[in-house]
């Protein structure tokens, strides 16, 4: 089977932060990706833009030698490089100055009037100033964009801070706030399943589910991230804006059509359902962790502080939560949300565990009946499970076996499932803001997390230790495991 790929508009794009981790490492090789398969023309241009002293040519090296590696991977890729490389461009400029916005003004002016989009891979602190200066050299018109990296603020008064400057220079249909899970083929594949097929969409409400968990593991640490990641910590860097979003895929009600505003119009709806965590729900709703020296993936590794460098931190590097969507779907069913660092397995994925059948014919020796449950993994091996009972082939009796109807997408399409960024990218030229997070979703996020926070704060407890290469503190266990449930594992 062969994915169709569609040209865009041509266009100009410029990243801020262009010789960043994330240009380097995601924005330009997804557009590499994009410009081998035909979808980007070759009129387009991409801009670097960053305070270092560069030109075109140093700047088309240094990418050049970031892209080599996944060129070495894909023959196609390898071919098409060259020609791409041609595609970039590197101006340098301070998003605090004046100095260089005319030079940079007029290089984008010199292909007329087409889609612009500016790409703000940068510390949110500089957001606001360099949307004044696109404003104010007349490159915030009719065909530009601006994309927004997360977080957007760290807590309510922030982001609504942020949000009130960017909508200042851009108008609201301007503004991609991105999310990269939102790109991922699986989560995308959610509403492909829920509302495509008659099969589960009766079925998808509290009388007929459990409960659902959310889980987003890393085995990775601190890697460069320090200074940002020990101000931020796992609630504002990933609960926030990630994991509840992919509640709100899980959660929200059909939308009239997949136009972007119908589909956030019913993700809102959801955020603002979820029923507040106050203060004396805190210790049985929640869990702060805290890694500290173990093992991954066999080789011994430092814990959080030693990583640090620092002999004391509150900052949590692990989150589990028992949410609950206050609505009459989904009233009484629990969300389980949970994301660390140095978790055991780098994975992400959705479980919707199904009721069990209200009553057995098969007796004690048919074996248990185990509940259905429906796994979307988004990453790695992207795909859908869907584990049902069955008879165990062979004479001797009817026993029981749960058993998973497996698709893995790479196995079934045989085809490069473009990444979330390389999906994202192309959503912005197209205008198509399906997949980007609202100003008032930000918001309604923030509205409920603000109150953990607090909390959190106010009771100053310090997170609860566990040993990298685990699955996070015990007590993270006992806050499924008191309800009769536990976290889901592949082998289950």
């Amino acid at each position: 089977m062969t994915a169709k790929t569609v040209p865009v508009d041509p266009f100009d794009l410029v990243i801020f932060g262009g010789t960043g981790d994330l240009a380097l490492r995601k924005l330009l090789p997804g557009l590499l990706r994009r410009y081998a398969e035909g979808q980007i023309p070759e009129s387009s241009r991409i801009l670097g833009v960053a305070r270092d002293a560069q030109n075109d040519d140093s700047y088309r090296a240094r990418v050049g030698e970031a892209l080599q590696r996944v060129a070495d991977a894909d023959p196609a890729l390898a071919d098409k490089l060259p020609e791409f490389l041609q595609r970039l461009g590197y101006q340098s400029l301070d998003a605090t100055r004046d100095d260089g916005w005319d030079a940079f003004a007029a290089r984008l002016h010199e292909q007329g009037e087409r889609i612009r989009v500016f790409y703000l891979s940068t510390s949110p602190a500089l957001f606001v100033d360099i949307c004044n200066r696109l404003r104010d050299h007349g490159l915030n018109g009719d065909g530009a964009r601006v994309v927004v990296e997360k977080p957007i603020g760290r807590d309510l008064a922030s982001a609504t801070a942020i949000n009130d400057a960017v909508g200042r220079d851009f108008s609201e249909d301007q503004i991609f706030r991105i999310d990269h899970y939102l790109g991922k083929e699986t989560v995308q594949n959610l509403l492909a399943l829920r509302f495509a097929n008659i099969l589960f969409e009766p079925l998808w409400s509290a009388r007929h589910i459990d409960h659902v968990q959310i889980t987003v593991a890393e085995t990775v640490g601190l890697e460069k991230r320090a200074s940002y990641y020990d101000t931020s910590g796992a609630m504002r860097d990933m609960v926030q804006n990630h994991l509840l979003q992919l509640l709100c895929m899980v959660a929200m009600e059909p939308p009239a059509t997949l136009d972007a505003n119908a589909v956030r119009d019913e993700k809102l709806k959801v955020l603002r359902s979820l029923k507040p965590i106050g203060r004396d729900e805190i210790a049985q709703a929640t869990v702060r962790g805290q890694y500290r020296a173990g093992a991954s993936d066999g080789a011994a590794v430092p814990g959080y502080l030693d990583e640090l460098g620092r002999d004391d931190s509150r900052t949590e590097t692990f989150v589990a939560l028992k949410a609950e969507v206050d609505n009459w779907r989904w009233a009484g069913v629990p969300f389980y949300l949970r994301t660390g660092k140095r978790l055991p397995d780098r994975v992400s994925e959705i479980v919707i565990d199904f009721r069990h059948v209200p009553h057995s014919i098969f007796g004690e020796a048919g074996g248990g009946i185990r509940s259905n449950r429906l796994v979307l993994r988004l990453q790695p091996d992207e795909g859908v499970k869907l584990w049902i009972m069955i008879k165990d082939p062979g004479p001797g009796g009817l026993r029981l076996q749960h058993v998973p109807l497996d698709m893995s997408f790479a196995e079934a399409f045989g085809v490069h499932q473009p990444e979330a960024y390389e999906r994202l990218l192309m959503d912005v030229v197209r205008g198509n803001q399906t997949l980007f997070m609202r100003r008032d979703e930000v918001e309604a996020a923030w509205k409920w997390v603000d109150p953990i926070l607090d909390a959190w704060k106010e009771l100053d407890d310090a997170p609860k230790t566990y040993t990298a290469g685990s699955w996070g503190p015990s007590a993270a266990v006992a806050l499924i495991e008191r309800d009769g449930r536990t976290w889901h594992e592949d082998s289950a």
